[in-house]
């Protein structure tokens, strides 16, 4: 009996030699292949890529001989090439889809496929839902030849032309700043230090060897797995440090004093700088678990706001529908309308170190000019690992119409856009942060994850302990 596979929020993920077995690979491609054939143009062809990860190259391989197989060519890159680049072919090359064998930002042990529309962003949910129905139980009987042509490409070199376009790397050169770079074993190595190398760029490059079991770390760019990036930046002396994650879509960065930036004060100062210093046009997004600081820039620059729930396909849907100067979502994944519907760790590294040129100014002290101009904004979160049962009952109690009061605190509002969230009427010191505390439950595993907003780092732990308690009383 062949194992089930099911589709979440980017393709499809599973255990190495477990579900993650050539045979469902072949399933997969098979599935995308019927869709292709059904829904597109099949001689537009289909991208495929692939990421560091163990058998990630051979698994490639195997998808593109599937797609031929069934009449479509097939551009395979020739080395491991960062996700978004993949999805940039996808869109400027007019391709029908592409393919990208990884497992993002999971543990080594993890690989999978993500499928990439022909506007070069994540599937959309109708997409995926169509390429599930082409599903069959045993993988594609092999064909003698293939029947369209499979090319090897290099897609990293047109890409990095595109994302430069978007930097002033004259300036960033001349700001004299030097900078940490961690690719964490992953897809994004050696892309961004060619193009410091190239504009004369100060930096010191960290993990960009080959490693598929990803020695110590999960390939995601938040604490604590970016510790060697924090220790780096404050021994090389550097101005700030940026990592990418497994397939380099997301980002993580470190202020030159080695303390972790999140992905909120991330999304804001990029969004700050593209609205205020550069006049980009446009709405904003952010997902439902993102910091209220968003709102905050948004309105004080007369731009539109849009929430919605969690994932970048929904951010991706918006940049489809509507002029969007920026969407951002709390992992670390940001995008722009004039680009791409698509995340791109690079892209917002490179824009990052822009930012700081343009302003003169050191990471540390960009974040310290928002908390300043925008009121203090603190985040904290915390993954439950408890069973269906506790994880379904704190839910419903969260959504319960008696729930008014969560710790200490009176609940002020309550929206369920995905998970339960709390407005709480809990202090705001110095106009900071409105205090926010969002329950979501994993829909694939026995996990809980509690997201938390508020004006100080101390209110941030109680409101988490109080949530803590609540999901388990």
């Amino acid at each position: 009996m062949a194992q089930p596979i099911k589709f979440g929020t980017d393709g499809w993920r599973a255990i190495i030699a477990e579900d993650f077995t050539f045979d469902n690979v072949r399933r997969v491609s098979a599935a995308i292949a019927g869709y292709v054939n059904k829904h597109e143009n099949p001689q537009h062809g289909v991208i495929v890529g692939y990421d560091t990860r163990f058998a990630s190259g051979r698994a490639a391989l195997m998808a593109a001989e599937v797609l031929a197989a069934s009449g479509i060519p097939v551009k395979l890159t020739n080395d491991t090439t960062p996700t978004p680049a993949i999805s940039y072919a996808v869109k400027s090359q007019g391709a029908a889809g592409g393919i990208v064998i990884t497992s993002s930002h999971n543990p080594w042990n993890w690989n999978g496929v993500k499928f990439k529309g022909k506007f070069g962003g994540s599937a959309t949910p109708a997409i995926m839902k169509a390429i599930e129905a082409e599903l069959k139980d045993d993988p594609p009987v092999k064909s003698a030849g293939n029947s369209a042509p499979i090319e090897e490409v290099d897609l990293k070199q047109a890409y990095i032309k595109a994302i430069c376009s978007f930097a002033d790397l004259d300036l960033i050169a001349k700001a004299n700043f030097k900078f940490a770079i961690d690719c964490m074993y992953g897809a994004g190595r050696g892309v961004l230090t060619q193009i410091f190398r190239d504009h004369n760029i100060q930096h010191v490059a960290i993990r960009q060897e080959m490693n598929p079991l990803f020695p110590g770390i999960n390939p995601e760019p938040i604490q604590p797995h970016i510790a060697l990036l924090q220790e780096t930046v404050v021994k090389e002396k550097c101005q700030a440090g940026f990592a990418t994650d497994g397939d380099a879509d997301r980002i993580g960065a470190v202020t030159e004093d080695g303390a972790f930036v999140d992905s909120h004060k991330i999304i804001s100062i990029l969004l700050r700088w593209v609205v205020e210093r550069k006049k980009w046009p446009g709405a904003v997004v952010r997902a439902f678990n993102t910091t209220g600081m968003i709102d905050r820039i948004a309105a004080k620059n007369g731009r539109k706001l849009y929430e919605c729930p969690i994932g970048f396909k929904y951010i991706a849907d918006l940049m489809m529908e509507h002029e969007i100067v920026l969407g951002g979502e709390e992992s670390g994944g940001l995008g722009y309308g004039r680009f791409l519907p698509e995340r791109d760790g690079i892209l917002n590294s490179l824009l990052l170190a822009n930012v700081m040129a343009e302003e003169k100014k050191p990471l540390g002290q960009l974040v310290a000019d928002l908390q300043r101009d925008f009121g203090p904004h603190y985040y904290g979160r915390s993954d439950l690992h408890i069973s269906d049962d506790i994880k379904q009952n704190a839910i419903r109690r969260a959504a319960a119409e008696s729930t008014t009061q969560f710790g200490k605190y009176a609940v002020k509002k309550k929206f369920n856009l995905d998970g339960i969230k709390f407005y709480l009427d809990a202090p705001q010191p110095n106009n900071g942060a409105e205090p926010w505390v969002l329950l979501r439950a994993s829909g694939t595993e026995p996990l809980l994850r509690i997201y938390v907003e508020a004006a100080s780092p101390e209110l941030v732990s109680e409101i988490l302990a109080s949530a803590e308690k609540f999901v388990k009383a």
